[in-house]
């Protein structure tokens, strides 16, 4: 990607905080995958409905190092972009975010040695062409409070922020933070899930500012906690008469909007409703893996060797457990479930794994399509079913398609004049 594109990208990004603030039902959904059937998906998504849409790679996923997904941040954007071009979908569409760049991926090491890793991996992702940069230092490292201040993690953010300046001068960057701990979601004594409150909302913002100095400007987004979450096993709601009157932390900020994470697999109903209350980036990343998931596990069913890539899947995650151990928790059978049927997804990790890909192939050679009505409809509802209809390609990759999309079209909210 060209950096004129990024600059146009970060205008679109001012234009959407611009009319959210100013009371409008304005926002943008912000896909954070790396799976190629959830990103071509939501790019044609896109295009079709002619709107623009954020594809974010995490620091795990992505950084100098290769990452889980063995992709630098030059070639994400290249992978992104071949996508794009393969589906017909214009370029031009795309801003490409980057999500809690910071020194997570090495706080093994010590805080010197992992914010040189991180100066590294954010310089690398403005030069590859990322423009939305959610700068998130948090974390302690070894021998570190796991939590820390507000004043330490903006000075850190600060750090780095310079650094992307120095790299490319044209930003948005998101700054805070609101992630549940490994295993579930934080939940207070009535098993809800508290909302941020306004006050340590806006300490976070303005210990941002304050180390930022002459960058503070360049701070878009605000992420915090509107109420929305989801543990392995249970999505807990948002109340759609709640307001956490969390915009009143961007009173002096009419720049600023806030983030959601964590949004998936709320109701429709959500999304407007949290564009109303100021969060004008809505993030999403789970529920479209887990709806990719489900597709293959719909089709495998539906095999002669029925079951057979549930049972591969299976021995590739009990191999190498390294990605869901500590996340989920129970009995064998509960672990089982999870394994599978989480809602956290942690088996996406494991899909460009050599042995889950064989069996991937195999699933496929195996669904020779067309598939009769009444057998699809005993693994896939009625609305997938009518949505594949609709959409373009071989039975196989439209069902595959429709079941993503089905997931992720509540973000593309019909937005108010």
């Amino acid at each position: 990607m060209q950096h004129g594109k990024t600059i146009k990208m970060t205008k679109v990004l001012c234009d959407i905080i611009s009319r959210n603030r100013a009371g409008q039902r304005a926002a943008i959904p912000s896909v954070c995958s790396a799976q190629s059937d959830v990103l071509r998906a939501s790019l044609i998504m896109a295009e079709r409905l002619d709107r623009h849409i954020v594809i974010e790679a995490t620091s795990n996923q992505v950084n100098q190092d290769g990452g889980y997904t063995g992709m630098t941040p030059a070639g994400f954007i290249s992978f992104v972009n071949g996508l794009a071009d393969d589906a017909d979908v214009a370029r031009e569409r795309i801003i490409f975010g980057g999500d809690h760049l910071g020194p997570q991926a090495w706080r093994n090491l010590d805080a010197d040695a992992a914010l040189a890793k991180a100066d590294i991996m954010v310089r690398d992702y403005v030069a590859a062409g990322f423009g939305k940069i959610h700068l998130d230092c948090s974390e302690g490292c070894a021998g570190e409070a796991a939590q820390l201040s507000d004043a330490q993690t903006a000075a850190r953010s600060a750090r780095l922020a310079r650094i992307c300046c120095q790299t490319h001068d044209d930003l948005m960057f998101v700054v805070g933070t609101e992630v549940p701990s490994p295993g579930g979601a934080r939940m207070d004594e009535d098993a809800d899930i508290p909302p941020t409150a306004p006050t340590a909302a806006r300490d976070t913002l303005l210990a941002h500012d304050a180390s930022f100095g002459d960058m503070a400007g360049l701070i878009g987004g605000l992420v915090v906690q509107p109420g929305v979450e989801f543990s392995p096993t249970a999505v807990h709601h948002m109340p759609l008469d709640r307001d956490p009157q969390l915009r009143a932390a961007l009173a002096d900020h009419p720049h600023v909007c806030l983030e959601a994470h964590s949004t998936d697999y709320q109701d429709p109903a959500v999304f407007p409703r949290l564009a109303e209350l100021g969060f004008a980036f809505q993030k999403v990343g789970p529920a479209l893996t887990f709806a990719y998931r489900h597709a293959l596990y719909a089709l495998d069913q539906l095999r002669p060797t029925k079951g057979a890539l549930q049972a591969a899947m299976e021995a590739v995650m009990v191999a190498d457990a390294k990605h869901w151990q500590g996340h989920y928790a129970g009995d064998d059978a509960a672990l089982y479930a999870q394994r599978h049927f989480g809602l956290a997804d942690r088996i996406r990790y494991y899909w460009p794994q050599l042995a889950a890909r064989a069996a991937l192939r195999e699933l496929m050679d195996e669904s020779t399509p067309p598939f009769s009505d009444a057998m699809l409809s005993t693994v896939f509802d009625q609305p997938t079913l009518d949505h594949a209809e609709a959409l373009r390609g071989g039975q196989v990759q439209r069902l595959i398609d429709a079941q993503i999309e089905c997931a992720l079209a509540p973000y593309f909210f019909e937005e108010t004049a």
